[in-house]
């Protein structure tokens, strides 16, 4: 099993698409570097929504449009992009600079043979058939506004006054043009504040879909001596059975943090399934729920797109005999 999927991805003809969906601050963005790092910078490309804006900042104050608005993006060329890119066809994209609010010159995207695609409206109707795995990232408003003015004041130049009013104009635009696309994912990420109060640690539910096929028996052992003797810090992982927007779910969440060794085993035998060469998580004492979620993506991805491959190699056969 060794490498499997990475042998099937390099055979495949064409790329698969990754959809990230969530508001604007919702850690969209640092998400999908995380499954860039997980998965490999050889494998993975990357591109923001964000491009395909058809107002720059100057533009929408005088016109006093927000961006979770679909009519001032361009959704239509968004479309025919990963049209072709499933195909793996390099395209010529606009650019959209966050620091300067401006558009830069358009530029050459080539894919590679995974692409990760996130923004605001990733999981609309126009979009959404050309995604493999559709993902949405769901964090309580507290956290999501705390992360956003974090954000948009210290890497793209808004003052913090302007970002916490724009947070407040945008919250009605957010739940009608933003929140459904939840409905429509097959991962959901919801981040919520820590019971714990931990620095750097949140309570992360993933909501998967359950597959209608046979998973391979990667296990989820957890070293109860290693939680026994090295955490001092208190910790919870819970899982339920559940149906979520009318489809069968699994519940997992992880709260607080918890020892690196307790899931080492877990993250190896990932490692050995995907032929993933470097380790998945960071070299720290303690993870957090966030970066479980992460792994648990990469495991969920990979199981979809191998019975995809198998799907393809069975036809093949078919086709021969």
């Amino acid at each position: 099993m060794l490498g499997e999927f990475r042998r099937r991805l390099e055979e495949y003809e064409g790329s698969l698409i990754i959809g990230v969906a969530g508001d604007s601050g919702s850690g969209k963005s640092t998400f999908t570097k995380s499954i860039i790092n997980l998965l490999g910078k050889d494998l993975v490309s990357s591109f923001s929504l964000d491009d395909y804006h058809t107002e720059d900042r100057e533009t929408r104050k005088k016109t006093g449009h927000l961006p979770l608005d679909p009519k001032i993006n361009n959704l239509k060329l968004a479309a025919e992009h990963l049209s072709a890119l499933q195909k793996g066809n390099a395209i010529i994209k606009p650019v959209y600079n966050h620091k300067t609010g401006k558009f830069d010159p358009p530029e050459v995207f080539e894919p590679k043979k995974i692409v990760i695609v996130e923004g605001l409206h990733t999981l609309y109707d126009e979009l959404r058939n050309y995604l493999d795995l559709k993902i949405y990232v769901d964090p309580s408003k507290d956290i999501k506004w705390l992360w956003k003015i974090k954000r948009d004041v210290e890497e793209r130049g808004y003052k913090k006054e302007d970002v916490i009013k724009e947070i407040r104009a945008r919250e009605p635009f957010y739940k009608r043009y933003i929140d459904f696309q939840k409905i429509y994912a097959d991962i959901v990420i919801k981040i919520d504040i820590s019971k714990f109060s931990e620095e750097d640690s949140y309570s992360v539910e993933t909501i998967l879909k359950v597959l209608d096929f046979p998973l391979s028996g990667i296990e989820m052992p957890l070293s109860l001596s290693s939680l026994i003797n090295t955490s001092q810090k208190p910790m919870m992982i819970s899982y339920r059975d559940d149906f979520y927007y009318m489809k069968r779910v699994s519940r997992i969440t992880f709260d607080g943090l918890i020892p690196h060794e307790a899931i080492d085993s877990l993250e190896r035998r990932i490692m050995e399934y995907t032929g993933f060469e470097n380790y998945i998580l960071e070299r720290s004492k303690y993870v957090n729920g966030t970066q479980i979620a992460q792994l648990l993506v990469a495991w969920y991805f990979v199981e979809m797109m191998n019975n995809i491959f198998r799907e393809i190699e069975n036809a093949r056969e078919k086709n021969i005999y």
